[in-house]
């Protein structure tokens, strides 16, 4: 990824006021899914419940769940999305806690990338254990102004950021918006995220996984819903749970 990319995708974003509405996606309706027979509840391994357990898909997002639930939800987000945020807060745990603990569905989460400090989230919450990415991700959208100001207030420094090496643009990014210590204080230690963060092959893959898969899926914006590979026209939990239904999770 050139120093030129970077700074695009910086200021495209940064430009953004933090006061966004929480607009969800661009996506086209796909047309109404035909109801489904009820599935029944699948039970967990022994000793284990499904809203413990994490895969990571060829795709590269962290699966929550059975991995061979008959429905499969995927959302594509930003850890810089309001919207995003706005699902994580309303629906994301009734979705985890009533219909992922039943083995019938599980929740592939994968990042759509939004800039350079949102490459830099996304690499962080992939640098722990695979069982963390859920859980860092939430915070990151529960404290999502206070993640972003610090990216915000110092424009300048960002945009100085990125035309170091590349093993140096998002270690420099995450301490000017505070990222270690947001981190630290959950469980992700400050040698260990730097380390992630130098690894400009690992992120790369990150930038370049968004753009594909984003291209492929027509995925125009986040958070971008899909039930067994059918785009949903919805963002929201009240319209989420009627199509989980419908598939079957009743």
């Amino acid at each position: 990824m050139t120093t030129t990319t970077f700074r695009k995708l910086a200021f495209a974003t940064l430009a953004a006021p933090l006061t966004l509405g929480l607009a969800g996606c661009d996506s086209a309706p796909e047309g109404g899914a035909a109801t489904s027979e009820p599935i029944a509840p699948i039970e967990a391994p022994a000793g284990q419940q499904w809203t413990d357990i994490v895969n990571v898909s060829e795709s590269d997002g962290y699966i929550l769940g059975n991995p061979d639930a008959p429905i499969k939800v995927i959302e594509y987000a930003s850890l810089t999305c309001p919207a995003c945020a706005a699902f994580a807060a309303n629906g994301a745990e009734q979705l985890k806690s009533e219909y992922v603990s039943t083995g019938r569905v599980s929740f592939e989460l994968r990042n759509q990338i939004h800039g350079p400090h949102d490459l830099a989230l996304a690499t962080m919450v992939r640098c722990g254990a695979k069982e963390s990415f859920h859980p860092l991700s939430d915070q990151v959208w529960t404290n999502l102004q206070q993640v972003l100001q610090p990216i915000f207030d110092n424009a300048e420094a960002v945009e100085q950021s990125l035309t170091l090496p590349e093993d140096q643009r998002l270690v420099q990014l995450a301490e000017i918006g505070g990222f270690y210590d947001f981190f630290a204080a959950r469980g992700l230690s400050t040698d260990q995220a730097r380390q992630c963060l130098a690894d400009a092959d690992k992120y790369k893959q990150i930038a370049e996984n968004s753009t594909t898969q984003s291209n492929e899926l027509d995925v125009t914006g986040t958070p971008t819903f899909f039930i067994n590979g059918r785009k949903l026209d919805a963002n929201s939990w009240t319209q989420i749970e009627p199509e989980l239904q419908r598939a079957g999770a009743r």
